[in-house]
């Protein structure tokens, strides 16, 4: 896993721009549904601070926790009811799919310290490489990086590393075969 970070408490700025998002997501972003409104919603995230190729496509139900922290190159998708809960930096490369109700996290909890809601939360990039594909409901961890033309399973769970070329699936997710 890549190195992480204590963030401690969120700064009030953070939490600001949270709620303008929030608010934008809700009344600006999610009711425009069709593909005809694609171009909207990638004027909308960039607005936000999202680094985004004109070609991407974030479906208008995904839920994306911070705009700021995306980067999405020429092709990427966030599918349906997606999640992605990115306090840190999530990067998606060319063509990378990320299916339907499926999760990426950024952010967990330091387990030697007290969990509590301001001192134990570490957060850690996910990055997501070129031709890459998340299955429906598959959960990606804090830290992971799938390498170019990985794939990961439906309803997978992914906490390491993916190489290159892997597919894998369970959970926790385990080599399925080499491609």
């Amino acid at each position: 896993m890549n190195a992480k970070r204590n963030i401690g408490h969120v700064a009030f700025t953070v939490k600001a721009k949270r709620a303008v998002w929030n608010m934008a997501r809700v009344i600006l972003f999610r009711p425009f549904v069709t593909k005809v409104f694609r171009p909207w919603r990638i004027f909308l995230l960039r607005c936000f601070g999202a680094e985004l190729h004109s070609s991407v496509d974030v479906y208008a139900s995904a839920k994306v926790w911070a705009p700021w922290n995306l980067r999405m190159e020429k092709g990427a998708c966030i599918g349906p009811d997606a999640v992605c809960y990115n306090q840190a930096k999530v990067t998606m490369g060319e063509n990378a799919v990320l299916s339907q109700a499926s999760c990426v996290c950024t952010a967990g909890h330091d387990l030697a310290e007290v969990n509590n809601a301001h001192s134990s939360l570490v957060v850690a990039d996910v990055t997501i490489e070129k031709d890459a594909w998340v299955g429906m409901r598959a959960f990606i961890g804090p830290g992971v990086v799938l390498g170019e033309r990985s794939v990961v399973g439906a309803a997978s769970a992914v906490f390491r590393d993916v190489a290159p070329r892997t597919v894998v699936g369970g959970n926790p997710a385990t080599v399925l075969k080499t491609i």
